[in-house]
């Protein structure tokens, strides 16, 4: 139920990006911090294009769990038509986890036409209930104005309501509102309080976020050894920026040793994904023998690679040039291989 929203934290983005640690430390360590600063990230939006990951209308009521558990097993397994057929039937007896199953299968087109104002009319019942998976998708469609009028005053409460029930991905929403300081009034201890909740509950752009706020002293104290942490925490659950900054945090030695052969597999990791400042990076770190055997070839591959993303690094563009022919073709082979060409 979770799909990618216009929230945008500009201020937070400026605020993180003047702030940002200085990565030179001598030596080896200048191979990446040569590289021009990535800007950080905001903390990533809500996403709300999949199905949910949790349980929808895991406030039901009791006695109304057992059929609510038929209809989200059918979704579960794909059926979604009889998951429909089931959820309408216990939703229209006034079933807050149906109402909110079936604000799933609207909202994401599931077995049904996609109809996000009937998917908002099933959340808002649902929360009126007290669900907080309804409360929380619908903020999402009042922050996007997906279904409803968009309405940022009305999406900050409907987190804040299901941020009390312990939704670890409203109290996430919430502390970026706060940090922006439009709807809610700006307040970094208390957007840094809902988002330590969340990381801790596992949620993964929190804990990215909550590093970035370690690392800038925004909101708390300023600590790079927690920074690291939660980075890494983040690194771990998937997130690919995290697995950058994370990489980066290692090879120079911030917030923890240096570990460089480390660094070099979280690059790899996140070029893999498809990440362009990895990829770069990577590159470097190939072409150095920095922490992995020197091997030039893979170093201009992943260049091109990130060449062909939009990245640029004249450092790089120099290094590949006093590549000999075999290495040169070798490389571009690698390149067209890797990209499917």
């Amino acid at each position: 139920m979770r799909r990618t929203t216009a929230l945008c934290i500009c201020a937070l983005l400026v605020a993180l990006a003047a702030g940002s640690p200085a990565y030179a430390q001598g030596g080896a360590a200048a191979i990446i911090d040569a590289l021009p600063p990535e800007p950080r990230p905001a903390p990533a939006k809500p996403k709300t294009d999949a199905p949910a990951k949790t349980k929808p209308g895991t406030d039901a009521k009791p006695e109304n769990a057992a059929g609510a558990d038929l209809a989200y097993g059918a979704y579960q397994r794909g059926m979604y038509l009889t998951a429909f057929r089931l959820a309408l039937e216990r939703a229209e007896k006034g079933d807050p986890a149906a109402q909110t199953l079936l604000g799933v299968l609207y909202s994401g087109g599931l077995g049904i036409p996609r109809n996000p104002k009937e998917a908002a009319g099933w959340f808002e019942l649902a929360a009126k209930a007290g669900d907080r998976e309804a409360q929380l998708a619908l903020g999402l469609a009042y922050l996007d104005g997906n279904g409803v009028t968009a309405d940022r005053a009305k999406a900050a409460d409907l987190f804040e309501a299901a941020a009390n029930g312990g939704q670890p991905e409203a109290m996430y929403n919430l502390g970026l509102l706060y940090l922006e300081g439009a709807v809610r009034p700006a307040d970094d201890e208390k957007a840094a309080r809902l988002i330590s909740r969340s990381a801790g509950l596992g949620n993964t752009q929190a804990q990215f976020a909550l590093a970035q706020l370690y690392a800038e002293g925004r909101g708390v104290a300023l600590d790079q050894g927690v920074a690291t942490h939660w980075m890494s925490k983040a690194a771990r659950n998937g997130h690919i920026a995290a697995m950058v900054e994370y990489a980066i945090r290692l090879f120079n030695g911030i917030g923890t040793k240096p570990d460089e052969a480390a660094a070099a597999l979280w690059f790899r990791k996140a070029a893999e994904a498809g990440n362009p400042a990895a990829q770069t990076r990577l590159a470097r770190i190939l072409a150095e023998g920095a922490g992995v055997p020197a091997n030039p070839v893979e170093a201009m591959k992943w260049h091109l690679v990130a060449s062909r993303a939009g990245a640029t690094d004249k450092w790089l563009d120099d290094f590949a040039a006093r590549l000999d022919e075999k290495d040169r073709k070798a490389a571009v082979d690698a390149a067209a291989a890797w990209l499917g060409q």
